[in-house]
């Protein structure tokens, strides 16, 4: 056991940075990523053997994971949330480095389904079968999502003007 749990220890360390990296461009903040990533890995350490034996793959299935818990958390989530009053005072937080990259603010202003979609395909190179299968949509779902999500890429990005 103690083997498996410095194997564990290993491969997080090897790919945390990545993971979290991923993690942002899914939920479009560093702070909704390190929750996401925490929750995942807390899952996954319980059963890390049979993960690394029956997956090949555990980055990949990890990934999956990552991708499968923020669509069900959006699910869970996407009702309006009613409070009684209005918070007092503001909270500052630091500044989120990718904060102004046109790419990184038009990604965070795509709609859940669809940023998981782009995440997906051009983040982790997923096809769309495998898309459809890891989000429990159908692939013409993947396709009409993946093409609003571009077209809105892209006018978002380019700002309306004609892309030579």
């Amino acid at each position: 056991m103690a083997g498996e749990l410095t194997d564990f220890e290993e491969f997080v360390r090897a790919n945390l940075p990545g993971l979290l990296r991923y993690g942002h461009a899914l939920t479009g903040n560093p702070h909704d990523a390190a929750d996401l990533v925490q929750t995942v890995l807390e899952k996954i350490g319980s059963r890390w053997t049979h993960v690394q034996r029956k997956t090949g793959d555990p980055l990949a299935y990890i990934r999956r994971s990552m991708a499968n818990a923020h669509i069900s958390r959006w699910r869970r989530t996407r009702r309006e949330n009613l409070v009684a009053d209005v918070p007092d005072g503001r909270v500052v937080s630091p500044a989120d480095p990718f904060e102004h990259e046109p790419l990184w603010q038009a990604l965070r202003e795509l709609p859940p389904r669809q940023r998981a979609v782009i995440v997906l395909r051009y983040y982790d190179g997923l096809s769309e079968l495998e898309i459809a299968q890891a989000l429990g949509i159908s692939q013409g779902t993947v396709k009409s999502q993946a093409s609003k999500a571009i077209t809105s890429l892209r006018g978002k990005i380019t700002g309306g003007r004609e892309v030579g």
